[in-house]
């Protein structure tokens, strides 16, 4: 059985599927139909809820997608919906600003949006372009909403608004949890003993992609380990020599943590995709599904980090290039999970540069990471990353050998770039085509030199040709 909180009241669910999402449990089971069912899959927003947690003893308030959140990852939580947020006699101040601004017309997704801006409320945060970007809508053309946010933004916490403080204090379960198809375990060393009887079962952190497995493949992935109430396993912690980064440290989490040392990091994580994804979503898990196209392995190649896996009390260690094989293969064994990340302390001369069809929520066609050094002007080290050029995430190691030893100067960037080939046989799909992407990844390089020294140039790698006038090359 799992006790959560939901509008204020404890629930205790016990005998459903593991792989019951919080949508479908609150539409079917509690009737709060004000959650809405969009696209299932956390890219629409219509679904959204506030989901609240301890934290150190300080309460937490994020927005999450309900339609790919299990009811597992609810215990020990709490969960607004629609539903609960307004007072006895009076909506609260977000809701009735949207009504005064005429922040709704179908009103499908505007459930959503009014727990994206009461989480904001609550939160204090005013960056409404950013904190409503996982929220689609098809009639308002969003300055009405826009306009809504702004003006409640100055309102009052109303006096009804609820702090479950002391009772999630009371819901607080010490040590490991079971239930008839999924592990619960409070602790690394729980985590390590329950995957090493059980390596077929599935690792459950944010659900940000197993929840697509469920809802749109229709996936068996029971039994379940679900990481979220592993202590320590979400810190971020000050090592000698660097940041040790638990492997469930969200998303959200990692962005703040990099804005002060390497900026464009932060910024490349706010696009991996919405807040309400960014809130749920781990690094780790991030790096060990091994994708192509996740945008937080070439950044971590660049920045020199290295991850920590674990098989009982077994440990080892490798660079983040290591981990990956070949498409879809990772260099890791049957029971073995990503434990931690180390990244090391250094100047930041990282630069992130993200191309993809939409700057919010849409996957990279590529993505690339670079990190050059320099002595008396000349190059000493270079680690060059990518996504989407290759079957993983991968390094330019010719790119960077021809590198070694130039002047740090946009011509040397500009020569080096023309061995991208060497490096990378992209292919063409539906996000770019091959030729598309080599010519971007190298236009990188230049783009890269231009920003590091100042420079001025509009020159783009190789000869300017009617192809790159059609699809545009720049980076």
């Amino acid at each position: 059985m799992i006790s959560f909180l939901l509008n204020g009241q404890r629930v205790d669910v016990d005998g459903l599927p593991s792989t019951t999402t919080l949508l479908d449990w609150l539409r079917e089971d509690r009737r709060l139909t004000g959650t809405k069912e969009g696209c299932n899959e956390g890219d629409c927003g219509a679904c959204t809820v506030t989901v609240s947690h301890l934290e150190d003893g300080r309460l937490v308030h994020q927005p999450l997608n309900a339609c790919i959140l299990f009811l597992p990852q609810l215990a020990g939580k709490a969960v607004r919906t629609v539903e609960g947020i307004a007072g006895p006699d009076a909506l609260h101040p977000v809701q009735q600003s949207l009504v005064d601004h005429h922040g709704s017309q179908c009103g499908f997704c505007t459930p959503g949006f009014v727990m994206s801006l009461y989480t904001a409320h609550r939160t204090g945060r005013e960056d409404y372009d950013d904190v409503l970007a996982g929220n689609l809508c098809r009639c308002t053309g969003y300055a009405p909403i826009i306009r809504a946010a702004e003006a409640s933004r100055t309102e009052p916490a109303p006096a009804w608004e609820y702090d479950e403080t002391a009772a999630l204090t009371a819901l607080a379960h010490e040590g490991d949890m079971t239930l008839p198809d999924a592990f619960l375990p409070a602790s690394i060393d729980s985590l390590a003993e329950i995957y090493a009887a059980h390596p077929d079962a599935t690792i459950v952190a944010g659900a940000t992609d197993v929840g697509l497995w469920v809802t749109k493949q229709f996936r068996a992935v029971t039994p379940m380990i679900f990481l979220h109430r592993v202590a320590g396993l979400d810190r971020i912690s000050r090592v000698e020599g660097g940041l040790k980064v638990g492997a469930g440290v969200t998303l959200s989490a990692l962005r703040g943590a990099m804005v002060d040392r390497h900026p464009d990091f932060a910024e490349l994580i706010r696009r991996y995709g919405s807040a309400q994804v960014r809130a749920a979503a781990t690094i780790g898990g991030n790096v060990a599904n091994g994708s192509p196209i996740g945008d937080g392995s070439p950044a971590l190649i660049a920045l020199g980090a290295t991850i920590t896996l674990r098989h009982g009390e077994a440990r080892r260690e490798m660079p983040v290039e290591d981990f990956f094989l070949d498409y879809g293969k990772q260099d890791r064994n049957p029971g073995e999970f990503l434990e931690n990340i180390f990244v090391p302390d250094q100047p930041d001369r990282l630069r992130c540069y993200k191309i993809s069809k939409r700057f919010d929520q849409d996957i990279s066609a590529v993505c690339g990471c670079l990190s050059v050094t320099e002595e008396d002007g000349r190059i000493t080290s270079a680690r060059i990353a990518f996504g989407g050029m290759a079957a993983t995430p991968k390094r330019a190691s010719t790119v960077e050998a021809a590198l070694i030893g130039e002047p740090f100067t946009e011509e040397s960037f500009t020569a080096a770039a023309t061995r991208m080939a060497a490096d990378f046989t992209p292919l063409t799909d539906m996000r770019a085509s091959d030729a598309y992407r080599l010519r971007v990844a190298q236009n990188m390089l230049t783009r890269y030199a231009i920003e590091m020294t100042g420079a001025a140039s509009t020159r783009l790698v190789g000869p300017r040709t009617p192809a790159d006038l059609a699809t545009g090359t720049a980076a």
